[in-house]
């Protein structure tokens, strides 16, 4: 059923910001982030050919057997993109451009199976020069599996709306 384009919206509706803005985020803090992720092997298979990152380690069992793992080792840039994503409900689900990425650093490979954690220390905040309603947060994340080994680390920097 299609909805009226003159349906209005509820007068006494409420808009929440989510996330955390610039005065929240100072030098030294640390955030455990809550959200884990228990990586499947069809998470790494689906992404994996969705990129069309076609390595023998991703997808080949044997293969990867014979370059001596345990099994297929899930896509690192998978990793990066879980760990990333467990992290933006405390750092940047408030909004601001995303200003990228320096410092990555793989650790102990992944396999299907190990759930991922993440971690972030707030690294720098600072006010913005260009953009008044905005500040510079770098963060430092790292990502876990399940035995406290670390998988990636890296840092990242956003503008991050002030209050």
């Amino acid at each position: 059923m299609a909805e009226s384009k003159d349906a209005a919206l509820p007068t006494n509706a409420i808009l929440l910001a989510r996330g955390h803005r610039y005065e929240d985020f100072s030098d030294g803090h640390v955030f455990e982030h809550s959200q884990r992720k228990t990586v499947l092997e069809s998470d790494n298979a689906l992404f994996t050919t969705l990129t069309m990152h076609y390595n023998p380690l991703y997808l080949d069992r044997t293969r990867a057997a014979a370059l001596g793992h345990r099994d297929i080792v899930v896509n690192p840039l998978l990793v990066f993109n879980l760990v990333f994503g467990l992290s933006v409900e405390d750092l940047s689900e408030g909004g601001g451009p995303f200003l990228g990425i320096e410092a990555l650093e793989y650790g102990v490979v992944v396999y299907a199976g190990d759930t991922l954690r993440s971690r972030s220390k707030v690294i720098s905040a600072r006010l913005s020069n260009k953009h008044e309603q905005y500040g510079i947060v770098t963060w430092e994340t790292e990502g876990f599996n399940q035995r406290d080994e670390r998988v990636i680390i890296y840092r990242r920097s956003n503008l991050v709306k002030k209050k």
